[in-house]
């Protein structure tokens, strides 16, 4: 395989990663910015310094991503394959962006990778499609859910007799640690994905072998990925600040703290990529209901879940396009 084509997969796979930052920067910062517990400037530095850092704090999702969902031929079809699925991710990300829409890049990513294996004629392993994508693509958003609820509930009873003032106060501070906490659980899970089609790409062209991450990968990857959240995705964060619902200070809170406790379970204990976006718009559904269930704008929240079930098909759909005009030109 020669080098341009490595070059320029690796290049694609950098701007995914780009827009993956810009497109889920929302989902760290976006209710700190909403209940103005950090400023919008301070946040973004916030953000994209914590996901340079999370980028190293793990492999597993990344070797899920490169081992795990298809089996790409080694030469100039595999990496047909890739330019491909990439760009079927890129377009949705671009798409989904301009309308506000926070989809997930994840399955955009996974929904290409499957697009332009079936395309290709490639293998695509199934029991990997539903064990690492579809069971967290379902459960991560009612565990979400249910946490956010319960954990806004377990906040009210136990800060019943505070002055309400204060307690909103402190838990502006507290959002700090919150986002932060969040804006790390992102980079750890978002940028091993970018890290995995990478290796992926190094391995088909014959340039590494196994699924152990170069350091210079790792770097690179973390690097792009907080560039494009230092770009912000304000399309986005104000869907998720003030669309779904207004939030506060705690409830911010509540839901920062759950969406990062799921990203770090599903990252360490099971290995698995699950979408930031699911997990945090989940868990401010889940805290907003509190209040009371009309409180959650709900013909939003339809809107964003029906755009998380059409990204896997759309995203492959564009992949499939992709790889077959690619291939009529190169193969």
């Amino acid at each position: 395989m020669d080098i341009f084509g490595l070059v320029l997969v690796i290049a694609v796979a950098f701007g995914f990663a780009y827009t993956n930052g810009f497109h889920d920067s929302a989902n760290a910062i976006a209710t700190s910015v909403s209940t103005r517990a950090l400023t919008p400037k301070a946040a973004l530095l916030m953000a994209a310094v914590m996901n340079l850092l999370g980028a190293f704090l793990g492999e597993g999702v990344a070797k899920t991503v490169s081992s795990g969902i298809i089996e790409t031929p080694h030469g100039k079809q595999g990496m047909v394959i890739l330019w491909a699925a990439l760009i079927g991710a890129v377009a949705w990300n671009l798409v989904t962006w301009y309308f506000g829409l926070p989809s997930s890049s994840t399955h955009a990513l996974f929904g290409g990778m499957i697009g332009a294996a079936l395309a290709g004629g490639t293998e695509v392993i199934w029991s990997g499609v539903w064990d690492k994508i579809i069971i967290p693509m379902i459960t991560s958003p009612i565990v979400g859910l249910v946490l956010g609820f319960a954990v806004m509930l377990a906040i009210l009873w136990i800060f019943r007799r505070a002055n309400p003032h204060k307690a909103k106060r402190n838990f502006r501070m507290a959002q700090t640690v919150s986002a932060a906490a969040m804006a790390l659980g992102h980079g750890l899970q978002d940028s091993q994905k970018t890290m995995g089609v990478v290796v992926l790409a190094l391995v088909i062209s014959g340039h590494h072998t196994g699924d152990s991450i170069p350091v210079w990968v790792k770097i690179t990857t973390a690097l792009v990925l907080s560039l494009g959240t230092w770009a912000g995705g304000w399309r986005i964060m104000r869907t998720l600040g003030r669309r779904i619902i207004e939030l506060d200070p705690p409830q911010g809170f509540a839901a920062e703290s759950v969406a990062a406790s799921i990203l770090y379970i599903t990252s360490y204990a099971f290995k698995v990529p699950v979408s930031t976006t699911h997990v945090i718009t989940s868990a401010i559904m889940g805290v907003g209901a509190t209040k009371r269930v009309r409180a959650v704008r709900w013909g939003v929240a339809k809107n964003i879940v029906m755009g998380w079930f059409i990204t896997l098909p759309a995203a492959g759909l564009v992949a499939a396009l992709v790889y077959w005009l690619s291939w009529a030109i190169v193969g």
